[in-house]
């Protein structure tokens, strides 16, 4: 039987992770899509990635399905993808259901207290 840990250790095994600043970085660049996977009420209360999409991890799956009527555009197999949550978890684990849908650039930026904190340019 897995547990949450266990799932989690198998997520960040697979979807790299990289640093606050580095993801800063990369967001000044102007490429990539940039995903916040919170739910909607706690985006509401802290902000989010300046110019990040809002796809809630549960919603994922419907979303990044391109022969489903709830596909999302931007959710392309070979885009750079960078995904935001609270920590680092839910990203993690959104990460790997795209990797195992076959997205290949996806990458994990933590959370937005870590975004903020790096002085990254956020949004209501």
């Amino acid at each position: 039987m897995k547990t949450a840990y266990d799932y989690l250790q198998d997520a960040n095994a697979v979807v790299t992770r990289i640093s606050s600043a580095d993801a800063v970085a990369k967001h000044a660049t102007g490429t990539g899509v940039w995903i916040d996977v919170r739910d909607s009420a706690d985006i509401a209360a802290s902000g989010t990635i300046k110019g990040a999409h809002r796809v809630a991890r549960g919603f994922m799956e419907f979303a990044a399905d391109p022969a489903l009527p709830h596909h999302k555009e931007f959710l392309q197999k070979d885009a750079d993808i960078y995904l935001v949550c609270g920590a680092g978890g839910q990203a993690a684990l959104t990460g790997k259901t795209l990797m195992d849908m076959g997205y290949n650039n996806v990458t994990n930026v933590g959370g937005i207290a870590d975004w903020k904190a790096a002085d990254g340019p956020t949004e209501a």
